[in-house]
């Protein structure tokens, strides 16, 4: 082979490996740029739980103050205090749990359960309050059950809010080549409010 052949396949071999490690660069950034913004929809779904997990706070105080001023009252309605009680120790378990990882389906699944089973038993205690509005105390419980009926509009904005953040989040995971991600990185999708 002569210089000039040489020259040229040496400068044909300089070329192309500039050219991988141009697609290299490119592809490395791109990955980079693809897994923040994942990460950063992710972060988004966090803050949207912290809406939800404020109204949570407030309803769990309310509930433990109604709870308590309604406990000698309603002595004889032991058996939906309890209901109630435990219904709220299981949702704030489950609550706790999505506040760790509020990307996670299935501690979302967990805690719409345990909030469905709080539904009964506070209606039912609602119902009671109702109906029985001359026991001693009643005026003090007045303002809690005002409060619990407030947070209600309150979570269900917080839940859209959440609901929002987590289908940006879904899209993203589902996009392609966005969805090549989901493997090497831990990104799948969460559930819905």
């Amino acid at each position: 082979m002569s210089g000039a052949g040489l020259d040229a396949a040496s400068q044909f071999s300089s070329w192309a490996w500039l050219l991988r490690a141009v697609l290299l660069a490119v592809l490395l950034f791109w990955v980079v740029g693809a897994y923040n913004r994942l990460t950063r929809l992710r972060s988004a779904i966090g803050a949207a739980w912290g809406q939800i997990d404020e109204q949570l706070a407030r309803r769990a105080a309310a509930l433990d103050s109604l709870l308590e001023l309604v406990r000698e009252p309603l002595a004889d309605e032991v058996t939906t205090l309890s209901a109630l009680a435990a219904a709220q120790e299981r949702q704030q378990q489950a609550a706790r749990a999505v506040r760790a990882k509020p990307h996670l389906a299935a501690a979302l699944q967990a805690w719409q359960l345990a909030e469905s089973e709080l539904a009964s038993p506070l209606a039912r205690l609602q119902a009671l309050l109702e109906h029985r509005r001359d026991f001693e105390g009643a005026e003090a419980v007045r303002p809690l059950i005002r409060q619990l009926v407030e947070l209600v509009p309150r979570m269900s904005y917080a839940r859209q809010g959440f609901n929002d953040a987590a289908a940006a989040y879904n899209a993203a995971v589902q996009e392609f080549p966005t969805r090549l991600l989901q493997r090497p990185f831990g990104f799948r999708p969460t559930a819905s409010l």
